[in-house]
């Protein structure tokens, strides 16, 4: 299974505001913002914060997809997740770490019980739910990026 995404620089004035090129999905605007850092300022969000979101929405919806396979329903459901990022030793700035809070509303006790089996660690220490993320299980396990300059 393939899927590709492109970003064009914007025609803004701008040298760090890119337009998204979803492939085959329409999406009327999607941008990716590097040269603002103020939030108030920012057309989209930078690559760190999609990064957070990429990994929180799958997460999530594994989450949920755990429950539904046994039609059980979440009566509500927030997830947030918190990028921290830091320098390296050789003084760049990388994303250290991403936590993640997934905060289900779960008041019938059947569910609950579904929940908590979801939740149950796999011999590799991560939970049942969590092995069909397939951004977090990518990046946790390291991800072979070939970049070309094609000039």
């Amino acid at each position: 299974m393939k899927t590709k995404v492109g970003l064009k620089l914007d025609e803004f004035e701008s040298q760090m505001i890119f337009k998204c090129d979803l492939g085959t999905m329409k999406v009327k605007d999607c941008y990716i913002d590097e040269e603002h850092r103020e939030e108030v300022d920012m057309l989209g969000p930078n690559p760190s914060r999609m990064l957070a979101l990429a990994i929180l929405g799958c997460l999530s919806a594994s989450f949920i997809f755990c429950l539904k396979k046994r039609e059980f329903k979440v009566e509500d459901f927030n997830a947030e997740a918190e990028v921290i990022i830091l320098r390296n030793e050789k003084g760049f700035w990388r994303i250290k770490k991403i936590e993640v809070d997934i905060v289900p509303k779960i008041e019938n006790p059947e569910t609950l019980k579904r929940a908590k089996q979801c939740l149950k660690p796999l011999k590799d220490g991560f939970s049942f739910f969590e092995q069909y993320c397939i951004v977090t299980q990518s990046v946790r396990s390291g991800i072979e990026v070939n970049v070309n300059i094609n000039l």
